[in-house]
């Protein structure tokens, strides 16, 4: 299976292969983007250069992104695909990227790199692997003991329709070339307004694009895993849940849910049941994108608490690609925050004109016990930027809290 898998990349690279990444250079060069995207990781960690990250089955172009990104990091990037490969070293060439080392190398054959790192980025790939437990223990017998992980992996109830549309495929003998692939588009547009797959085609833009259709419908081997299943399979591996990448659509007290009659009674529940919960309640999750740690990390690799009194050292940091709109907002409220991450229409967060000027106090440097000294309610500051948090408008730096790294 492993050998078919290599096969069908090499015949459909994916994703579909960049040839120019001139208008994302800013962006990936974003100093501030690139502090908020290391606090979302390591909370308590303190960014530093010379950092160690691989990216594991990096397809035709997230390695030389990531490289651009991080440019004071060292990337290694393996994938089993040659095809990819060579897509990824045109990118490289043509962006002068030094600080980037590519390897035709299987996940499960990780540790002969002889290295060790802090970040490794795992998206789309182990659900593919014949046995991911051994694919995710492999990744985990190279990160450093302080170090983590981003992992996406499929998820089960929001592929209903493209793991029926699988079977209809397989029933058919569908083949991954463009003739059929061309035909096989056709046939989806035709697909009854009350399929599954039908409400999900209209909300990714993948399923028009031939690489993306393969991908999907005819690949020789995917898994999917519901919330339970991820937290069992994270333990089985000696690795510990660490925080969803977005988590709002996983928390009760976000959008709808937080306004049910079975509010209370959900955020009553253990976190892990709270996720399951809301995973079963929303129904269309399609992806669990997640930061896992080792099991056995030191404490800065410490999850964001507001018990106690470490929370009055965090620094807030804004998410830069969040959104405030102010314009047609709700009655009582003075703007909307947004984050285009979302795919839950649900997942606003209308603030008033004293939310708004907490708003205004954050500058990455301000403490939260500095930001809350000038307010007249603390608990009230509290229990908002909680609510930034959750909502994914904003992470924090504990990296001065008590016994922080």
């Amino acid at each position: 299976m492993t050998e078919e898998v290599r096969d069908f990349y090499e015949r459909m690279p994916y994703p579909a292969p960049l040839t120019n990444l001139d208008e994302h250079l800013d962006l990936y060069r974003n100093p501030e983007r690139r502090r908020a995207l290391f606090h979302l990781v390591w909370p308590a960690g303190r960014p530093r250069s010379g950092q160690e990250i691989l990216v594991a089955g990096c397809g035709t172009s997230q390695a030389v992104r990531h490289a651009l990104r991080e440019p004071d990091a060292r990337i290694t990037a393996i994938d089993i695909s040659q095809a990819s490969l060579d897509h990824t070293r045109k990118l490289q060439q043509k962006y002068k990227v030094e600080n980037l080392a590519l390897h035709r190398l299987s996940v499960l054959d990780v540790a002969a790199l002889g290295r060790t790192f802090d970040q490794i980025l795992c998206t789309g790939v182990l659900h593919h692997l014949p046995d991911p437990d051994a694919g995710l223990q492999a990744l985990r017998s190279v990160l450093k003991p302080d170090g983590a992980m981003q992992i996406m992996v499929y998820a089960a109830y929001g592929r209903t329709g493209i793991y029926m549309m699988q079977e209809y495929c397989r029933l058919l003998g569908v083949a991954a070339v463009d003739s059929e692939l061309r035909t096989l588009g056709e046939v989806l547009t035709s697909l009854p307004e009350d399929h599954p797959l039908t409400s999900l085609m209209r909300k990714v833009k993948d399923f028009r694009h031939p690489d993306a259709l393969a991908d999907a419908l005819l690949h020789p081997q995917d898994r999917a895993y519901t919330v339970p299943q991820v937290y069992q399979w994270l333990d089985r591996c000696g690795m510990s849940f660490g925080r969803w990448l977005e988590q709002a659509p996983y928390l009760p007290q976000c959008g709808v849910l937080a306004k049910t009659p079975h509010a209370a009674r959900l955020d009553a529940l253990p976190e892990p049941a709270q996720h399951a919960a809301v995973e079963l309640f929303r129904g269309a999750i399609t992806r669990h994108t997640f930061i896992a740690c080792r099991s056995d990390r030191p404490a800065q690799c410490r999850p964001i608490r507001f018990t106690g009194e470490q929370w009055r050292s965090y620094v807030p940091i804004r998410l830069p690609w969040t959104v405030c709109v102010r314009d047609r907002v709700p009655p009582g409220s003075v703007a909307v925050l947004l984050n285009p991450a979302h795919r839950h229409a649900d997942l606003i967060l209308p603030i008033n004109a004293a939310q708004a000027h907490l708003l205004d106090l954050i500058d990455g440097t301000r403490t939260l016990g500095e930001i809350s000294a000038t307010a007249k309610d603390e608990a009230r500051t509290l229990q908002f930027f909680q609510q930034l948090w959750r909502y994914d408008q904003l992470v924090f730096d504990s990296s001065r809290a008590d016994g922080a790294a």
